[in-house]
């Protein structure tokens, strides 16, 4: 028996500014993190493991495809008259900070930037399309880095706080879904994504991360009681990436292992924006690895009455974890740690598939938090095939997608309570972890290649009808 989805679920698809907006340099837009990332699995997870990144171009010697994306910014109405046409009740976009702010410690807006994401949210509004959006994803003003070192320093509080008052001031009559940082959790991992900088040194990299991860919690927060003032029907969500963590076996010191690592990726900043207040067990955490949390007054009273209203997630795959292993075992293409799943497939860049693990991770969350879930990001990356008649026949990702679906609706059976769902990159753009536009996502295709070629033209895969019916069905037509 098909499970039914609640009346009034949130089906919808999701995409990041700097991955699918291009113009990179126009609209008084300034310089972001994403815009000097270069293009390249090789050289993009280089530079996400290594320290001591400059934040510089060289265009002599790297691509840079986030420059272009997939021009959203000058073709967001062709594509969200796509977006509409698969029936979408919600479309997560972000907002890049350095179109408002182009440094991000200026004191007045730019105006042009505002005025694009005007256009945008009325467009989706034209079309009956409820806007999710994110704050904060991976888009760090250049100058922020570069002049304070990203959210090492406390004055990108300050900073942060003048950009959510004018985008909430600005978008208070046309956005009601919210979210903070993007996969905040993924930071201690990726430092360079999520705060903004690249770590001094392996034996700084701890440090700096949680006292970055601080200041993102106090500014959450802050953006979380200003959106209730300004907007007053407002929810505001936290997001995590979410990967629940397995035992290699029964062995009690690799489960013990598991729980550690378990609960330190996915429930302490989880902890933190949803209940208020830093978990127990990371204090011995703190203790052991000798990390000091410079806190300012009144840090701890912000962070208690800025909790979020949901929790959103993004997930792709769960984690495996042993204790002691060798580089043989680890997971190549799971990028968060762990070793082989002997039981899981992986995708063509080795992420492991496991749609039982999103309903574990529903579960997880939903028993520990009693909160409204929201998956935000869950898709393959596959390459996809045009044949000579123009279709793209991709069964690979509705199975995917179906089975990810089924296990939600087991969730929702079990009792959680899921409001929405918005699958990851639901019109192909660069991968944030490769830089590549080879690895595709969409429901729409985007004739765009690596070298940079291609003509960006719009076409619709075997899986833009799939998910039509899937949403026109309320989840029930898989």
């Amino acid at each position: 028996m098909a499970v039914k989805f609640p009346e009034g679920f949130l089906w919808g698809g999701a995409t990041a500014a700097n991955q699918l907006e291009g113009a990179y340099q126009e609209g008084g837009k300034g310089l972001n993190l994403a815009d000097v990332l270069p293009g390249g699995r090789e050289n993009r997870l280089k530079l996400l493991s290594d320290t001591g990144f400059d934040f510089e171009m060289d265009k002599s010697k790297y691509t840079y495809p986030n420059h272009e994306g997939i021009d959203f910014y000058h073709r967001y109405k062709e594509d969200i008259a796509l977006f509409a046409e698969m029936g979408f009740k919600t479309f997560r976009l972000s907002i890049a900070w350095s179109r408002i702010f182009p440094n991000g410690d200026e004191t007045e807006p730019n105006e042009e930037g505002l005025a694009f994401y005007d256009r945008v949210f009325d467009e989706l509004h034209k079309h009956g399309i409820e806007p999710l959006v994110t704050i904060a994803h991976y888009e760090t003003p250049l100058h922020l880095i570069k002049e304070y070192g990203g959210w090492k320093n406390h004055k990108l509080i300050k900073f942060f706080e003048r950009y959510v008052t004018v985008i909430f001031k600005r978008y208070k009559g046309k956005v009601k879904y919210w979210l903070t940082f993007n996969e905040i959790n993924g930071a201690t991992h990726f430092p360079l994504f999520g705060l903004g900088f690249s770590a001094t040194s392996e034996e700084t990299r701890l440090q700096e991360c949680f006292q970055g991860l601080h200041h993102q919690f106090v500014a959450s927060a802050i953006a979380v009681n200003l959106g209730h003032k300004i907007i007053p029907e407002s929810k505001i969500g936290c997001m995590l990436i979410y990967a629940p963590t397995y035992s290699y076996d029964c062995n009690p010191e690799n489960v013990m292992h598991a729980v550690e690592e378990g609960r330190l990726f996915n429930f302490f900043c989880g902890d933190v924006q949803v209940r208020g207040e830093y978990p127990t067990f990371i204090k011995r955490f703190f203790k052991e690895h000798d990390i000091e949390i410079d806190m300012h007054e009144g840090d701890l009273e912000t962070i208690k009455e800025g909790t979020v209203d949901f929790i959103s997630f993004s997930y792709y795959m769960s984690r495996t974890e042993k204790k002691e292993k060798t580089p043989e075992e680890i997971g190549e293409g799971n990028l968060i740690g762990g070793v082989k799943n002997p039981f899981l497939k992986a995708s063509d860049w080795g992420w492991e598939i496991d749609p039982t693990g999103l309903r574990i991770a529903l579960n997880e969350l939903y028993d520990r938090y009693q909160k409204p879930l929201m998956v935000v990001e869950n898709g393959l990356g596959a390459y996809d095939k045009v044949e000579e008649d123009g279709s793209i026949n991709d069964d690979y990702r509705i199975d995917y997608l179906s089975d990810h679906i089924k296990a939600m609706g087991e969730a929702v059976e079990d009792g959680v309570n899921l409001i929405g769902y918005t699958s990851w990159g639901c019109i192909d753009l660069v991968s944030a972890s490769t830089g590549e536009y080879s690895k595709r996502y969409g429901f729409i295709y985007v004739d765009k290649y690596d070298d940079g070629s291609g003509t960006l033209e719009r076409s619709r895969k075997k899986s833009f009808y799939w998910y039509k019916d899937v949403i026109s069905s309320n989840g029930e037509n898989l």
